[in-house]
């Protein structure tokens, strides 16, 4: 018989955010990097941020749900955004995953630049439609 894992074992038994720190330095190349600047832009357009690590690996950006992730393969980094296709992408950021119905990603290579007032702008846009759609909890007591 199985024993249920605790919600904190389910996130790998660590720290997301000494996880996510983790992977940087495993990296040790330009997707290291990559991933530390998103990373940091991230935070920086919505402080509140939540860190996340799941699927076995995948550090996830969080607020009133899944924001992005940021996934790093051989050859670029990676940022999903859950509902990219409800957001507007006016710098064109969004360069993978274009037919989705609902996710849009921007594939980063080595030597890319990023347009960092973008990214965030971006990035606050997927918080507060995050926010716009989030259902009040069971039980929760309405303002007024």
């Amino acid at each position: 018989m199985k024993k249920e894992r605790s919600g904190a074992a389910r996130q790998e038994a660590g720290d997301p955010s000494r996880l996510i720190d983790a992977r940087i330095e495993a990296l040790g190349d330009w997707r290291g990097e990559t991933l530390a600047r998103v990373r940091a832009l991230i935070r920086q357009a919505v402080p509140e941020v939540a860190e996340e690590w799941k699927w076995r690996g995948v550090p996830v950006w969080s607020h009133a749900g899944i924001i992005c992730t940021g996934e790093t393969y051989r050859d670029y980094v990676k940022l999903t955004f859950f509902k990219g296709a409800s957001l507007a992408d006016p710098a064109g950021l969004f360069n993978a995953g274009l037919d989705g119905n609902v996710r849009r990603a921007v594939d980063i290579h080595e030597g890319d630049a990023i347009d960092e007032a973008a990214l965030k702008a971006l990035v606050r846009a997927a918080a507060a439609l995050n926010v716009s759609k989030a259902r009040p909890r069971p039980g929760a007591k309405e303002a007024g």
